[in-house]
């Protein structure tokens, strides 16, 4: 399979706007010049649109096996290519977890057969996430884990969470932690601030999160493991992160593009698609988390696609489940709100979505130069969009974003070489 995209517009290493042709063969890009004259199975006139390296997303819920009724790993990277993202990595909290060698083989197959992008899967930390026996970690990288985590259970034992790292260590391998200390939760469903009170609702207070962020960072220390704090939420936590990595802890962290966009100021009221966990914060919480994303303390962006039937998600604000869906809008959400208003520019939010992840964990994706992975977006940053949640090709259709208007939205999805979606089309 040869592609020739012609006239596209990249961002250079030096930060530069510049027009080029790209030659794709066989899932490789071969050559990047100012004009190229080849034959191709495919010519794609890039005239006007933006060429990134296609994104990298290291935490979704693609639901499969056991949450077909939410998402499929068919459905859930059929919305990933719609996104621009190329690949993703999935988190464990699956039926059954795969948390043997036997049970991670079985998910490969699954991926194999009916991805439609790159899927890391995650393994779960301790045996189906009960957070009292450890997997085997060995022969779970062994069956192809991307790293470890328990995903939404914090691992309340320091005793736990420090053999975790050691054997993590061992294997040259990440630790991936939801933190969550259980004995302050206080049965929340919110924030615990000016929303949780407005409307009698228990909340989820900022430490729950930040003291087991600051206890694990020690512990990775203690460890010498690489720890990576999934969508921080808190001034705390961003505080515990920049303490640690100033120490010269090997600790990574994430945001989402909801945690960068809202406050729990912005929830209009009992509205389901407004609960997720970590909760929407406070203003100065936003604040903090761009704050730590533009200084480094914050390394990328991830969405926690997390679907949910209409079913569940109408079942109230204590009792809905937790999440949201992000994969389809997070792009043209953060260009608008964030590039467009001068809070960040262009090439670093295209740099938290592709290189910085893949630099984090040391994967070979997010470039665009001759020689790397064919994995490409093609972007109209002109093209301004209404979401309309029931066009989401996700099964998931909770966001709290229903009805916001939007610039940059993707045009063609590549990966490894191949077109996997083509706006007005569904091509994988």
């Amino acid at each position: 399979m040869k592609l020739l995209i012609q006239n596209a517009c990249y961002i250079a290493s030096n930060g530069e706007q510049k027009q080029a042709d790209i030659l794709i063969e066989n899932g490789i890009i071969t050559n990047i010049d100012k004009k190229i004259d080849a034959d191709a199975d495919r010519k794609i006139d890039a005239s006007g649109l933006l060429v990134s390296p296609g994104f990298i997303d290291l935490h979704v819920h693609l639901r499969e096996p056991g949450g077909e009724k939410k998402e499929t790993i068919s459905t859930g990277t059929l919305a990933a290519a719609r996104g621009g993202f190329t690949t993703v990595a999935a988190m464990p909290n699956t039926r059954p977890v795969p948390d043997t060698k036997e049970q991670m083989e079985n998910l490969q197959n699954r991926i194999k057969e009916t991805a439609n992008v790159r899927v890391l899967p995650y393994a779960s930390i301790t045996t189906r996430q009960l957070g009292q026996e450890l997997t085997d970690f060995g022969k779970l990288k062994e069956a192809g884990a991307f790293a470890f985590t328990d995903d939404g259970v914090g691992v309340q034992s320091a005793s736990m969470m420090l053999q975790a790292m050691k054997k993590a260590k061992e294997v040259n391998m990440a630790i991936v932690a939801h933190c969550e200390d259980n004995t302050l939760i206080n049965k929340g469903c919110v924030h615990e601030g000016i929303f949780s009170q407005k409307h009698g609702l228990n909340g989820i207070p900022s430490i729950c999160e930040s003291v087991q962020i600051a206890r694990d960072v020690l512990l990775a220390e203690a460890a010498g493991c690489h720890y990576h704090v999934c969508h921080i939420s808190t001034k705390e936590s961003v505080r515990a992160v920049r303490d640690a990595k100033k120490a010269g802890i090997h600790v990574t962290a994430e945001v989402t593009p909801h945690h960068l966009l809202l406050t729990e100021e912005d929830i209009p009221g009992l509205d389901p698609n407004y609960k997720m966990n970590p909760p929407l914060r406070s203003v100065s919480d936003r604040s903090a988390l761009i704050e730590g994303l533009l200084d480094g303390t914050i390394d990328f962006i991830a969405t926690d696609h997390a679907p949910h039937t209409a079913e569940e998600k109408s079942e109230g604000m204590e009792l809905a489940p937790f999440g949201i869906v992000g994969l389809e809008t997070a792009f043209p959400l953060l260009y608008t709100h964030l590039v467009l208003k001068n809070i960040i520019n262009l090439e670093q939010l295209i740099a938290f979505l592709t290189k910085k992840p893949a630099e984090a964990f040391e994967l070979p994706y997010g470039k665009l130069e001759v020689g790397a992975v064919a994995d490409l977006v093609l972007l109209n940053l002109d093209e301004e969009h209404t979401i309309h949640p029931t066009e989401f090709l996700s099964k998931g259709k909770n966001t709290p974003f229903g009805g916001w208007t939007c610039k940059g939205w993707p045009e063609i999805t590549i990966a490894n070489g191949q077109i996997v979606w083509e706006k007005g089309c569904v091509t994988a």
